[in-house]
């Protein structure tokens, strides 16, 4: 019998080619795909509140028939302005959406509708200002999305809430019976957890909420199974192998410590210990280094490519991005230039740089005339081979997936390697999802750092946000304004900044010198731009996120990050990471509407701290751990209900469990475990390959 994996989604009920290609802008190819692609969230619908009963303040949902419907132009704001009226028998509410024009042909007097937001007042009448909403069609639509627990998916343009259910629910329908056990029965029986056709049955269309909480256990005990058995499998193959044992006498490491101006602080010391401990062993290093923006991760990852020069080898260092690795190349060698480590060679090797000296550097590189490389994941490209890589350094780990990873290791002979991020995550998750890595962490901001202030400001208070711009660079201090670029409409968006480039150079601060830099421009133009603000001969940037990371500016402790609600938390973070690093104490002004409850809790808490592991907190309970980690993560693709965050027990008692199956058949090479291998193997390809690569 053909495997759901094989079967099209364009196969199920009400799909067809057409609609296919929508399915595959959500990852849905095949109807497996489908029944594992699950809600969200949920909403009570079985008996909903009536508009004259809702609480003000409250995120609800009601139902009514549409009794009016309004478009205009906002004469205040100049936004598009849709407003539909609902009226349920016991009252009436208004809805009201921003430029979304489209809305208009939607709203049709006398449908039935549901509305899901945020119940406020204005002129003594109930409003929601751009809720989630929801049309329904024909008794069936009702009978599928009122007066039951309805699952809410997540979208892509072409497919709404209601059509996606009714999908979903045929698929189940003809093909529940096909869904392929994979948990082994005696740890189902061990577990008390439900067969899998029940389960997938429960999570979408649950008859309760108990049933909806057990199929969400078994699921998620399920993917956390899987996934600590993979993680295991990586961290054997990791230890079985023979790396460099580097040697460095305590004075060498001494020397280290004390050839900066400045004291390092207790953590810096305290891992600069765990990397040598690691370095002189036969296993190679796999560490993960956590530490805040400005916590002075850099130095202590220097001691490992100084400690790789010591015993005649070489280092490297891959960042995210050219202007990152620029930024690290110019610190790293302003370092060892002003310490006893000057006859390291350092180079920069990044796509921007011409042929005739990349070509100089390829074999300058091979030849081991170059110690220590800093660079963009254009190190990983064939062209790039090492005399003898010791030792590597991957910078902003979020940004990289485990293969491109595993392609820099690739380099050296089982070279030790350093992981470094600015993105912590609590210290149990972390042993959790990283069981492959040690990890360190830098808990302490090195001495004499300003203070950064956070303020929020709507768009009609724009004045008095550019009021303390001019009063700031009166005081002879330097300005970031961030404008966002996202994905989707990054043509407009990056029209929206080169337009307030030039108003900004004609009005608000036509007395003060501006520069725009963004990552449409040529490498040459957007890096004589920012040494110009460097060398302070630019009092204003206008920028997009390509400062998000490594732009180290002293003088600059002013920044003004428009439209912040469609910034990520740690995106934020990150940004407002970039002033203060000097002694004056920097100043973050937050521009901003939120009309989302999650965009509202992200600005609640970038507000709430400067701390980077609060931040990451507040960050993981607001997204949930798919998403914080992003889709490069291995494993973390794969995790599509369980959560680390909210089902700690489930996820240790599956690890218990992996950790038992492994020290009993560590290759899962006896007959009952051949099966799990397999399901291993075809969970994470990419993974399990890396593995041989170490």
């Amino acid at each position: 019998m053909q495997s759901l994996e094989d079967i099209s989604v364009q196969y199920v009920k009400g799909v067809g080619p057409a609609r296919k290609k929508l399915f595959a802008q959500l990852g849905i190819e095949s109807v497996a795909d489908l029944l594992y692609f699950f809600p969200r969230r949920y909403q009570d619908r079985r008996n909903l509140t009536p508009i004259a009963q809702v609480q003000v303040g409250e995120w609800q949902t009601v139902s009514g028939t549409i009794l009016a419907k309004d478009s205009r132009r906002s004469w205040y704001t100049k936004k598009h302005v849709s407003q539909m009226t609902m009226d349920d028998g016991s009252g009436r509410i208004s809805c009201i959406w921003f430029n979304q024009p489209y809305l208009d042909r939607y709203f049709v007097e006398g449908k039935r509708v549901v509305c899901y937001g945020k119940v406020d007042v204005y002129k003594e009448r109930l409003q929601m200002v751009s809720p989630e909403y929801e049309i329904l069609e024909s008794e069936e639509d009702e009978g599928l999305n009122l007066k039951r627990i309805v699952p809410i998916y997540p979208l892509t343009r072409g497919v709404t809430q209601r059509y996606l259910r009714r999908t979903i629910k045929a698929s189940l329908e003809k093909y529940k019976d096909r869904l392929v056990e994979q948990l082994p029965v005696e740890l189902r029986n061990k577990h008390r957890l439900s067969n899998i056709k029940r389960s997938i049955g429960n999570i979408h269309f649950p008859e309760s909420f108990e049933d909806q909480e057990n199929a969400l256990s078994r699921i998620s005990f399920e993917e956390f199974y899987f996934f600590q058995i993979s993680i295991i499998l990586r961290r054997l193959s990791i230890t079985c192998k023979k790396g460099i044992a580097h040697k460095i006498s305590d004075a060498h490491a001494l020397r280290f410590v004390d050839a900066f101006p400045f004291e390092l602080t207790g953590a810096q010391k305290k891992v600069i210990r765990e990397i040598r401990a690691d370095m002189e062993g036969r296993s190679p290093m796999l560490r993960l280094l956590q530490g805040d923006v400005g916590s002075g991760k850099t130095l202590v990852a220097i001691f490992g490519c100084v400690m790789a020069f010591e015993n005649g080898h070489q280092s490297c260092v891959m960042a995210p991005t050219e202007i990152l690795a620029r930024q690290h190349y110019e610190n790293i060698k302003a370092m060892i230039e002003d310490g006893t480590f000057k006859d390291m060679k350092v180079a920069l090797f990044i796509s921007g740089i011409k042929k005739a000296e990349k070509d100089k550097l390829y074999e300058q590189i091979k030849n081991g005339e170059i110690d220590l490389v800093v660079g963009t994941h254009a190190l990983i490209n064939d062209e790039v081979a090492f005399k003898s890589l010791s030792f590597a350094v991957i910078d902003e780990q979020h940004k990289f997936g485990v293969r491109q990873r595993a392609l820099l290791a690739e380099k050296g002979k089982n070279p030790d390697v350093l992981i470094m991020t600015a993105t912590p995550i609590p210290r149990t998750l972390c042993i959790t999802l990283y069981g492959d890595l040690d990890i360190s962490i830098i808990d302490e901001m090195p001495p004499g750092r300003g203070k950064v202030e956070t303020r929020l400001y709507n768009h009609q208070q724009a004045d008095e946000v550019y009021g303390l711009i001019r009063k700031k660079a009166a005081e002879g201090q330097q300005v970031y304004v961030i404008y966002p670029i996202i994905e989707e409409s990054e043509k407009l968006d990056l029209k929206a900044a080169k337009e307030m480039y030039k108003y900004f150079q004609t009005t608000e601060f036509k007395k003060l010198s501006i520069g725009l830099v963004h990552g449409q421009m040529k490498q040459k133009e957007s890096h004589e731009i920012m040494g110009r603000f460097k060398d302070k001969e630019i009092d204003i940037l206008v920028a997009t996120t390509v400062v998000e990371v490594g732009v180290d500016v002293p003088n600059a402790n002013v920044m003004v990050i428009e439209n912040a609600e469609r910034f990520g938390l740690a995106q934020l973070h990150q940004l407002r990471g970039r002033i203060g690093r000097g002694e004056t104490d920097g100043l973050c002004l937050l521009v901003a509407e939120a009309e989302t409850s999650e965009s509202n809790d992200r600005l609640k808490a970038i507000l709430s701290t400067t701390n980077g592991f609060e931040i990451a907190q507040h960050d993981l309970e607001i997204r949930g751990p798919g998403r914080f980690f992003g889709r490069h993560q291995h494993g973390l693709n794969e995790l599509k209900v369980a959560n680390p965050l909210t089902q700690l027990d489930i996820l240790e008692l599956a690890r218990k469990e992996a950790i038992t199956l492994t020290e009993n058949d560590p290759k899962l090479a006896k007959e009952p475990n051949r099966y799990i291998n397999d399901i291993i193997k075809k969970r994470y390809p990419t993974y399990l390959k890396d593995v041989k690569a170490g």
